[in-house]
């Protein structure tokens, strides 16, 4: 009976660490994400899997192109957190006009848009520590030109990986409109 219950406390302590550990590693340190909606079309599909750098990711270098996760701004009536594009930067003028998005008066490139946006929007300056988030699927997306600019306190983190499904497994990082303030193309 003795050994019985010391193997039962000892997969009590197994389980109970591997609760703390799991509790530890998605709070604070990675995190996965299922994609519920299409407003990320083209770049992410619905029902996509993805892993979320919560750590590594240094909120003092986010930079336009970035994917990330965040909680639902104010005025949100979703309980899930959000995936979007940072668009514009704090302190930056923008603009949406005839389907394209324009930072400080120059037309952003954006290889990645599928579908431009379909309304007219701004001009606006984003505040200080906030983000102009916008979704790809720019019609259907509901995104900074309704809600407006995203506080950074509530940014979770930078999608990192897909990773399902495996054909399209990868890194969501290198995106080709990383351009520093002041140099939109």
């Amino acid at each position: 009976m003795k050994k019985i219950a010391k193997s039962l406390l000892e997969w009590l302590i197994i389980i109970a660490v591997a609760f703390v550990l799991s509790l530890v590693i998605r709070n604070y340190l990675i995190d996965t994400r299922i994609v519920p909606s299409s407003s990320m079309l083209p770049t992410i599909q619905l029902q996509d899997r993805l892993l979320v750098d919560r750590i590594f990711y240094k909120f003092d270098t986010i930079r336009r192109g970035d994917i990330l996760t965040f909680k639902a701004p104010p005025g949100v009536k979703k309980d899930e957190d959000l995936v979007k594009r940072v668009i514009g930067l704090p302190g930056e003028k923008l603009q949406i006009k005839n389907g394209k998005v324009y930072i400080n008066d120059k037309v952003l490139n954006e290889p990645y848009i599928e579908h431009p946006a379909d309304y007219e929007f701004g001009p606006v300056t984003v505040p200080a520590n906030s983000y102009f988030m916008m979704g790809d699927n720019r019609p259907i997306s509901l995104d900074s030109h309704i809600w407006g600019a995203l506080p950074t306190n509530y940014l979770l983190g930078r999608v990192w990986i897909r990773y399902w499904p495996l054909g399209n497994f990868g890194a969501l990082t290198k995106l080709p409109v990383d351009y520093p303030v002041g140099t939109v193309q």
